[in-house]
């Protein structure tokens, strides 16, 4: 298991279901994660009886295997050869991996060593330290979700972080992050965080200064994930330990605000669209297709004093995606559980914060191997990324080839 997102942890429930009883190896941080991921996921897909889902968190905790980085593990041998593996760091939410397995069966003496990306996060990511290619490998199997383009770096997403809260805030309104609850929630934070501190006392605007400013998470998923990052702080980068040293709380700051229940979330939802007063709200989904966000959209997107600012990938045929197309339309507008919405709220990309590295990020994870794969097969993307970074790995005299 490279990391927790439900679009790579969701089928180990049906595994277990049908009788899967092996071990599932991760790292500490996932095996920390990965209950709070499927205990929702159970709730909201599968069923709300408390019985039956102890019974698979039970389950679950006995079949994880929690390995650090950058160990060999001796996996079962097969047909007499051995097998081993090891997680090293990705990047991309905290605990993630990807993942080195290598083999050899006798009389050969070289070990063949296949390594499966995962997700692999962009450098700089805040909170995680950066994903480092190894040494070499034979095969490759790599992900490609921004395989046809690049991403702003750090400094840049963090200027236009605030250029883009600066020119939301200055009618006041809501402006609304929709966000995962793991990994991107958490990244926001902090870079919410670092701006205010920054900013401490300097002028929003005349009736508004950066510390007076409210972050709202509204979430409670979040904020269990939240809680759990910051117990989980031994895995966070340097930079972000360095905060903690200087006594700051970039996941645990004094504007912060956290929802928990639907009757506080139902009136705030109320509040902000009746008195447009200035706020930031970090809620889920990511792409807007479903939780609480969703009726934070049906309030505000007919109200151009708010913002929507998407800052992840949002994948075709989402919500999500449709409101990035209607950005730049008059007269738009969106259906939302059968009913059209207007939509004059402004529309804002910051595409820099991307949890997934970029097709550069992608293409340095395998040309600054020492030992280069004979292979490298693309998978996890839409067809244009993928051909797109065929194509860039061809150019490079790489074999890359896309599995059908």
């Amino acid at each position: 298991m490279t990391h927790v997102h439900i679009d790579h942890v969701g089928r180990i429930p049906y595994l277990l279901a049908a009788g899967f009883r092996g071990p599932i190896y991760c790292t500490k941080a996932s095996a920390v994660l990965l209950p709070l991921v499927l205990e929702d996921a159970l709730k909201v897909g599968v069923t709300r009886e408390p019985e039956l889902i102890r019974t698979f968190l039970q389950l679950l905790q006995q079949q994880l295997v929690p390995v650090d980085y950058k160990a060999w593990l001796d996996l079962p041998a097969v047909a007499g050869g051995q097998a081993q593996l090891r997680f090293q760091v990705a990047g991309h939410i905290l605990g993630s991996a990807y993942v080195e397995i290598r083999h050899r069966t006798p009389p050969v003496k070289r070990w063949f060593t296949t390594v499966f990306s995962g997700d692999l996060g962009a450098p700089y990511t805040p909170l995680l330290p950066a994903p480092k290619p190894p040494a070499g490998a034979d095969v490759v199997v790599i992900e490609s979700t921004y395989g046809d383009k690049n991403h702003e770096n750090r400094k840049e997403r963090s200027q236009r972080l605030q250029s883009v809260l600066l020119h939301a805030l200055q009618d006041n309104g809501t402006v609304i992050f929709p966000a995962f609850s793991i990994g991107r929630t958490q990244e926001l934070l902090y870079e919410l965080e670092g701006l205010i501190h920054r900013l401490k006392g300097q002028p929003i605007h005349q009736h508004l200064r950066w510390d007076e400013l409210k972050v709202i998470v509204d979430s409670p998923l979040a904020a269990r994930f939240t809680a759990a990052y910051r117990q989980l702080k031994d895995y966070w980068d340097q930079e972000a330990k360095a905060r903690l040293h200087q006594g700051r709380h970039p996941l645990s700051f004094e504007q912060l605000i956290t929802v928990d229940t639907v009757a506080e979330h139902r009136l705030l939802v109320q509040r902000l669209a009746e008195t447009k007063m200035p706020a930031i709200v970090i809620a889920a989904s990511g792409m807007c297709q479903g939780g609480r966000v969703v009726n934070y959209l049906k309030q505000m997107l007919p109200d151009p004093v708010h913002q929507v600012v998407f800052v992840g990938y949002q994948a075709r045929g989402t919500l999500g995606a449709r409101l990035q197309r209607l950005s730049k339309q008059d007269d738009a507008a969106v259906i939302m559980d059968g009913e059209r919405i207007e939509v004059r709220a402004e529309i804002l990309s910051l595409s820099g914060y991307s949890a997934h590295a970029g097709q550069q990020d992608l293409l340095n994870f395998v040309t600054r191997m020492r030992r280069r794969p004979t292979q490298v097969r693309i998978v996890h993307g839409d067809n244009p990324a993928k051909q797109a970074l065929q194509q860039a790995f061809s150019a490079r005299g790489i074999h890359a080839i896309i599995p059908r």
